[in-house]
């Protein structure tokens, strides 16, 4: 029986592959239950070759069809476990995440779904700082959506771990969204059959190599709009994405567009002086 699936959509992913896969087989290490299933999503460069090659126990599958849900839905169609692990290929796995998600979902036999925060670990420290600060508010929508409204949830994509019977419940991924609002989508829909939980417990490594090229702040609000967007009506606000790749796996913080990213940053330190001054002035006004 498996217990656990890692589904793992990779798109010329030579330079981070490894660090992916290295990090579940080290975690599954002496433990039976597990499987890894890497979907190709017609790559061009060397990474169907170094999962063949040395990584024997892993299965090799390919999806023609881009697009990151594609290709993780092609992984779940040919998985096994109960509970399937959704992983970026330049992610890597924390010790001890396998058995705090195994605990979670013996716990609560309606939770179905768990995700986390990424922590960077190829950004500088003043952008990982930012994203920390992201991270907090975050967090807050997610008590707000999953608590009081009650109609989503939060999802980081490529971070999540589900049960099977919950996302074949729902009909699979959603294969014609090809990036953006990917994991918002689905935090949606799984949250009309379960309990979806984002928890800073189940963070993972990943390189930040997108900040790296795009900006924090930048990326920050794209990630922000395609959220409300997806939540309020149900389609992503930006259809296409650029792909970003580092043959070094030595990110740094190379922006292609500096001007947009110290507009945006300046904007959103106008708009945050703006909240907080309107807040302490109508809590004033409440105590008067």
């Amino acid at each position: 029986m498996t217990k656990i699936s890692f589904v793992i959509p990779a798109y010329n992913e030579e330079s981070y592959i490894r660090r992916c896969l290295d990090g579940i087989v080290r975690e599954i290490h002496g433990r039976a239950g597990y499987e890894i299933i890497v979907a190709d999503n017609n790559s061009s460069d060397r990474t169907c070759a170094i999962v063949a090659h040395d990584y024997p126990g892993v299965a090799l599958i390919h999806e023609p069809r881009r697009g990151a849900n594609s290709a993780r839905e092609a992984g779940f169609t040919v998985s096994h476990g109960a509970l399937v692990a959704f992983l970026d290929a330049d992610t890597e796995l924390l010790p001890g995440w396998i058995d705090r998600a195994e605990r979670a979902f013996a716990k609560d036999p309606n939770l179905v779904c768990i995700s986390g925060p990424f922590i960077y670990y190829d950004l500088p420290f003043a952008a990982r700082a930012l994203v920390q600060m992201f991270y907090i508010g975050t967090y807050l929508v997610y008590l707000v959506n999953n608590f009081i409204f009650r109609d989503t949830s939060m999802i980081q994509g490529g971070t999540e771990i589900v049960r099977r019977e919950a996302l074949q419940k729902i009909g699979g991924h959603n294969v014609s969204l090809t990036f953006y609002g990917d994991d918002a989508d689905l935090a949606r829909r799984l949250r009309a059959v379960g309990k979806v939980r984002w928890s800073f417990a189940f963070a993972m490594r990943s390189s930040g190599r997108r900040l790296a090229k795009e900006g924090t702040f930048t990326m920050g609000w794209r990630y922000a709009m395609n959220y409300f967007w997806v939540t309020l009506f149900n389609k992503p606000f930006t259809m296409t994405s650029t792909e970003v790749r580092f043959s070094d796996q030595e990110t740094m913080y190379r922006l292609e567009n500096r001007k947009k990213e110290w507009a945006i940053a300046l904007g959103t330190i106008i708009l945050a002086f703006v909240v907080v001054e309107t807040l302490i002035y109508a809590f004033s006004r409440f105590r008067l």
